[in-house]
């Protein structure tokens, strides 16, 4: 094998590939630092992410910056120091919540920054994306006030029928 193609070479691009495809559709990207989190934190960490629709990607800093060179991304390079891991999500808001939630709870884990679409965010700019609802939560206070006008016309229009009706209904009963 010629010096550019060693399997060690292959299985390199192919985890840069394998991070790019993963990181690709990410609206937010949070890069932590963890230094000496047990296995045990690490699997918690992980499952909460999951549950928050994030990813979590662990590699080596190197691969990384291969993986974002020339993509919106790229500014992320200055944060890739010592142990990190890139938090992800297609919600604006889930990787910072998840990361920013799971930093308070642990002290071996920080958030050290972060880009959204091709904007860099430092680490109080992440805490405080942090701090905003998520896209979920905007939307469902938004069918709530789209949805409570609806239900006070609704019962305005129905109402003078039920007094209409019980009214009749008095009349009835006085006349029999």
């Amino acid at each position: 094998m010629t010096a550019n193609h060693s399997p060690n070479r292959v299985a390199k691009e192919k985890l840069v590939s394998v991070i790019d495809e993963d990181i690709k559709g990410a609206e937010l990207i949070v890069v932590t630092q963890q230094l000496g989190l047990n296995a045990d934190t690490t699997r918690t960490l992980r499952v909460e992410m999951r549950k928050s629709g994030v990813g979590l990607k662990v590699a080596k800093n190197k691969l990384v910056k291969h993986a974002i060179k020339g993509t919106k991304f790229a500014g992320l390079e200055k944060f890739l120091k010592g142990p990190t891991a890139l938090a992800y999500s297609k919600d604006p808001v889930a990787a910072a919540r998840a990361s920013v939630d799971f930093a308070k709870k642990n002290d071996k884990f920080k958030v050290i920054g972060g880009v959204m679409g091709d904007q860099i965010l430092e680490e109080a700019q992440v805490k405080a994306l942090a701090s905003l609802p998520s896209l979920n939560e905007l939307r469902a206070k938004l069918v709530g006030l789209l949805q409570a006008p609806a239900t006070k016309i609704a019962g305005i229009l129905v109402a003078p029928a039920g007094q209409l009706a019980r009214v009749m209904s008095a009349r009835s009963k006085q006349a029999s």
